[in-house]
């Protein structure tokens, strides 16, 4: 069906949003207006038109017409296409904003004519003027997202862009800025990247705002903290998205730490005689804290040099005997040797003179605060007339069991239980110990006391029951981790008979015992190529042997160094996966700390240990050792980019994060 122009007409003036044709030869004036215009701005046709006069430059707010001239006299030029928004005043004095879209054209006849269309963008722009009144009165940061898996920002104003120090960007690199608009994620640190994720969960299936505090990345490595609330809105498209308002409170979360530090450090201030600062960064150590008549008093706030303080304070103090013992403790924090992944703070004993000349005897501790920053705290050891007299009574029978562990290369432990299942430890080399779950400092109350059994072997890995088949039937086996070798160990119990006398106490000798049964994934294989599946379940396997990982956490762990690509690993951040509802504190390290030295030790069994670099407690997967199905994918290869097909790591829920980036570039 063909359009007459009279039809051509109606659709110009009805049915195209303002629009209007100018003669742009001189007088400029319009030359034909639509009722649609008309009826946009409230006036007639014949009080827009005229031959001489352009009426509608008399429509254009008084602030915006120098720019309205410009851009009509820009489209005079040349044929083009241009666009400008500006301000209209309707007849009966409100005022509207238009998007002018403008095309000019030559005629056959040489005259240049000008096409133009508006649009109505009133509601956009006081929508952007009231975020602007939000950000000159209340600085907030302003975001809109998608409610994708993976979601992208659609809107940040220049708050959140101050915030997250967005370098201004150079021909040549890199529009941080645009990245981070691909993925909100990126501007999460990782280990809140799961509760974060949770969080937009809970407020998309609510429907209801969730307002606290998040730890926001910068662009520049640092941490920006923040408070805000994120909701779900649907936008003028009907399509729904994300909103969140962040105020920062960087500094006031700063002051927090600080009072929060200051109190900390009252406490060990009540319990240790003297505190160092050790800045490894800055390579200074000072005294924070030590008594009135301390030597270090004069010193006290002064940054010194680590090597210089260490001399002087080591050779003339410390006791000859304990001189390279110590030395080799400050050597190794030095080093950043000292600290054992997820361990208990590294602690050493010595003999050293006080400062009134008499030699006593002093507990150190290293207290980690950051990566650069740790607290060395001493204090000297008091000694109770009651321990001393229990240790002269036990030196006799001490000596004999240290005579007895010389027949044993690991260690040995003995206890009495009494007839009423009281248990009193005798003595016990520290790495049996560890066995029961205590440490050596821990151990030596219990000497002084009698404890329920059920009380003594709760902390030990082994159930009660074990043990207390180990009292009926006189000897047991127990398999435990050994932290000191971090390996897996057995351990010997041998029970005494029980007397006739129901009052006579019963002794228990455990020793260490070496493993010399056949193990066939010692052996070296063969084929010790290391394959990883990550598309579907996640399975690793070495050579065609799938490894039969014993600790589902384990595997886990080894699941997520992967998901990382080579990245190192915190303790913190491994807990915020592994345990996603619970925070990193004392038990939460336990556990992780059993967790890794699991996965160590399985990889050492099938002889693939090196696939796993650790630094400080933190971990990664070195890739260079691997075949993996995502790295092969990434790698952008022909021959890999049917791997993926839509599914990675399906045991694992926080595996959702890189789906969702590599469904994005599946699209």
């Amino acid at each position: 069906m063909s359009n007459t122009p009279k039809n051509m007409e109606d659709i110009l003036s009805r049915q195209i949003s303002g629009f209007h044709q100018y003669i742009l030869n001189d007088p400029i004036h319009l030359e034909y207006v639509s009722q649609n215009l008309c009826d946009m701005v409230e006036y007639e046709e014949q009080e827009l038109l005229h031959d001489s006069k352009d009426l509608y430059m008399l429509l254009v707010h008084h602030a915006d017409r120098e720019k309205y001239a410009q851009f009509i006299c820009n489209l005079s030029k040349q044929e083009q296409t241009l666009k400008a928004e500006y301000r209209l005043i309707k007849k009966n004095g409100t005022v509207i904003c238009v998007r002018d879209t403008a095309t000019s054209k030559k005629l056959e006849d040489g005259t240049l004519v000008c096409y133009s269309v508006l649009a109505d963008i009133t509601d956009i722009k006081n929508e952007n003027n009231n975020l602007q009144f939000l950000n000159e009165t209340i600085p907030c940061g302003f975001l809109k997202y998608t409610c994708e898996k993976q979601p992208k920002i659609t809107y940040i104003n220049q708050t959140m862009i101050d915030l997250l120090r967005f370098p201004t960007v150079r021909e040549g690199e890199l529009d941080y800025l645009e990245l981070y608009k691909r993925n909100i994620f990126l501007m999460i640190p990782m280990e809140e990247r799961r509760r974060f994720s949770k969080y937009l969960n809970r407020v998309y299936s609510a429907d209801a705002p969730i307002a606290g505090e998040m730890t926001l990345l910068r662009c520049d490595g640092t941490r920006a903290y923040v408070f805000g609330w994120v909701t779900k809105t649907v936008n003028k498209e009907g399509i729904e998205e994300f909103q969140s308002v962040c105020m920062d409170v960087t500094a006031q979360h700063q002051v927090r730490k600080a009072a929060e530090t200051k109190r900390y450090m009252k406490a060990l201030t009540d319990v240790y005689d003297k505190i160092f600062e050790f800045n490894l960064d800055a390579n200074t150590v000072k005294c924070l804290h030590c008594n009135d008549g301390s030597s270090f008093k004069l010193f006290e706030d002064i940054p010194m040099q680590i090597d210089e303080a260490l001399d002087k304070w080591i050779l003339s103090a410390v006791e000859p005997d304990d001189r390279e013992n110590i030395r080799g403790f400050f050597r190794d924090f030095c080093q950043k040797k000292l600290y054992e992944p997820d361990a208990k703070p590294p602690q050493i004993t010595y003999t050293a003179r006080s400062s009134d000349g008499a030699l006593k005897q002093y507990s150190g501790i290293f207290i980690k605060v950051d990566e650069s920053i740790s607290y060395y705290c001493c204090r000297h050891i008091q000694e109770t007339g009651k321990e001393s007299i229990l240790r002269t009574e036990n030196d006799e029978l001490k000596q004999k069991m240290q005579d007895l562990v010389k027949q044993f290369s690991d260690g040995i432990a003995a206890f009495e239980i009494s007839a009423e299942g009281l248990v009193k430890p005798l003595y016990a080399s520290e790495n049996v110990c560890e066995f029961f779950g205590y440490t050596k400092k821990e151990w030596i109350p219990l000497t002084e006391k009698y404890t329920p059994i059920e009380n003594f072997v709760a902390y030990s890995e082994a159930a009660y029951e074990d043990f207390a088949k180990l009292l009926r039937t006189g000897e047991a086996e127990f398999t435990y981790f050994d932290y000191s070798t971090e390996t897996e160990r057995k351990i010997k119990a041998i029970c005494s008979q029980k007397e006739p006398n129901s009052h006579s106490p019963r002794y228990v000798m455990l020793y260490l015992v070496e493993d010399t049964e056949e193990d066939e994934n010692k052996k070296l294989l063969e084929n010790r190529t290391v394959s990883i599946r990550t598309f579907g379940y996640f399975d690793v396997f070495v050579g065609d042997r799938p490894i039969a990982f014993r600790n589902k956490k384990s595997k886990e762990l080894f699941a997520l160094l992967v998901d990382r690509k080579g990245g190192y690993v915190t303790s913190e951040e491994a807990i915020s996966f592994l345990w996603e509802d619970e925070p990193a504190n004392t038990v939460t390290l336990s556990r992780y700390r059993k967790v890794a030295l699991r996965l160590k030790n399985t990889l050492e069994e099938y002889g693939i240990s090196d696939v796993i670099e650790s630094v400080d407690g933190k971990r990664r997967i070195v890739m260079e050792r691997v075949q993996c199905d995502l790295y092969q994918y990434l790698s952008g290869k022909e021959e890999y980019s049917q791997l993926f097909k839509g599914s990675y790591l399906t045991n694992y829920s926080w595996g959702e994060t890189t789906l969702g980036e590599l469904s994005t570039n599946l699209e």
